[in-house]
């Protein structure tokens, strides 16, 4: 006891010698940022001059060699193209229509605002799919009532849990209706499905994002509809004896092709077999400019990278700055970086993914193991100033997650206030206009601070 007691006399002293010192590179890390900061600026290229960058797509063909371009400017030690393939989505650019035709047997046009889903066939002819609307609340009534889905539309209206305060709890409990809703509902002889968008947003704007198939079932159109059509269509299906819907989409799965993962490295002099990765994804939906998912994490990545190069600071350990590519549809790029870690034989000690959008910074979202915890919580002041303090548990992005399972490597995700997220996400509002740049600086300074830190002291 004595001893422990001792021990914790000294410990608060041995964490101020620490802190005095990174407090103080720290604050020129945040300095730099603020006041030369080139991330908005970078964002502007990507949103403004690409767009939209769906993977296996020219907007994505066109995006990888603007990060490599870029990051060639910003003399990495090595800058490389990690080649991977990718599956080819495409909307087919004709527009995704869904209406009601018609109420009670009378005839009606009431046309709803919305997005075939990420990975979705279209429907089989040009005149989309007509059938009766049956709505439900959650998977347990669908099943309560699967007898009564054949030959129907199953539209799926469930609300995000309000009561969340971060609203990625809410995002990921609803998600399962997106990702698997289509082929739940066709196992029992539905013939499309219409989904309440992934949102919690005030406005009609309807969000993409992807899904998948059971392939033990047949492959019908999935939609996903704006949430005040959302409201409208639950309430007439409620008030009325027979609604009739239209699907026309036109989405199709073509061949794989060829991609990269785009990545920039600062050696390490201590430890070079040792990777610290830091990354963002380069790809978005083909419905905006991606601009907060992942455009910010892009340049988040490419700011940590410019602003430790403009202090001269030599990293012990070697730093990858990684732009993954297909995070929305596969996951392909992060699978390929792994697996290819492994194959080299490289050692990756900490992976870290900007991917929750450009807000002010609240946080760091970490997968590490238990006694990690009292090193994190003795750095939390030095991002007080910040913004970034609020360490929990949880994990990091979906891009790391390779990186976990084949070495179970710690992992951390920027957290930014998530409150206005879910209004863009995926949705045609996702652009530069949306982007703050005092709130995206404000991020990179954060994360370029714990990447110093990782680097500096290890996890």
């Amino acid at each position: 006891m004595k001893k422990i007691l001792f021990l914790s006399f000294l410990f608060p002293a041995v964490v101020f010698a620490q802190s005095s010192d990174d407090s103080i590179f720290i604050k020129r890390i945040s300095d730099d940022i603020l006041q030369n900061g080139k991330a908005y600026e970078l964002l502007h290229q990507l949103t403004k001059t690409i767009g939209g960058r769906l993977a296996g797509s020219p907007q994505f063909a066109k995006a990888i060699q603007w990060g490599k371009a870029t990051f060639d400017k910003m003399g990495a030690d090595k800058v490389y193209l990690q080649p991977c393939m990718v599956p080819h989505w495409v909307r087919n650019g004709k527009g995704d229509k869904v209406a009601v035709t018609s109420v009670n047997n009378k005839p009606e046009l009431m046309p709803l605002d919305a997005y075939a889903l990420g990975n979705s066939l279209g429907t089989p002819t040009e005149s989309g799919v007509t059938a009766e609307l049956f709505a439900v609340n959650d998977f347990d009534q669908l099943e309560k009532y699967k007898d009564k889905v054949k030959g129907k539309i199953v539209f799926y209206n469930y609300h995000f849990i309000p009561t969340n305060v971060s609203t990625f709890l809410s995002y990921a409990d609803a998600g399962k209706y997106r990702w698997t809703g289509a082929s739940r509902a066709a196992k029992y002889g539905a013939v499309g499905m219409i989904v309440r968008s992934m949102s919690i947003a005030t406005d009609n704007n309807p969000h993409t994002g992807a899904m998948e198939y059971n392939d033990s079932f047949p492959k019908i159109p999935a939609a996903a509809i704006g949430l005040q059509d959302a409201d409208k269509l639950w309430k007439l299906a409620q008030l009325s004896k027979t609604v009739k819907v239209n699907i026309t989409t036109h989405g199709q799965m073509l061949p794989d092709v060829p991609a990269a993962n785009v990545i920039a490295e600062l050696k390490g002099t201590e430890h070079p077999e040792e990777i610290i990765t830091v990354g963002g994804h380069l790809d978005s939906w083909d419905v905006n400019e991606g601009a907060h998912d992942d455009g910010t994490g892009v340049v988040h990545t490419m700011e940590v990278l410019r602003v430790l190069k403009a202090l001269g600071y030599t990293p012990k350990h070697t730093i990858r700055f990684v732009l993954f590519a297909d995070e929305e549809k596969s996951g392909r790029g992060a699978d390929k970086y792994a697996a290819e870690l492994k194959d080299k034989g490289e050692k990756p000690i900490f992976g870290f993914e900007s991917d929750a959008g450009g807000f002010t910074p609240r946080g760091f979202s970490f997968h590490v193991p238990a006694e990690t915890w009292g090193k994190l919580n003795a750095w939390k002041p030095l991002f007080e100033p910040y913004g970034g303090s609020a360490f929990v548990a949880g994990g990091g992005g979906a891009d790391t997650e390779p990186l976990e399972k084949l070495f179970n490597t710690p992992v951390a995700e920027l957290n930014p206030d998530s409150q206005r997220y879910f209004d863009i996400h995926h949705s045609r509002t996702d652009v530069f206009e949306n982007v703050n740049r005092r709130e995206l600086l404000l991020g990179a300074v954060n994360i370029a601070a714990l990447i110093y830190m990782v680097d500096k002291y290890g996890l």
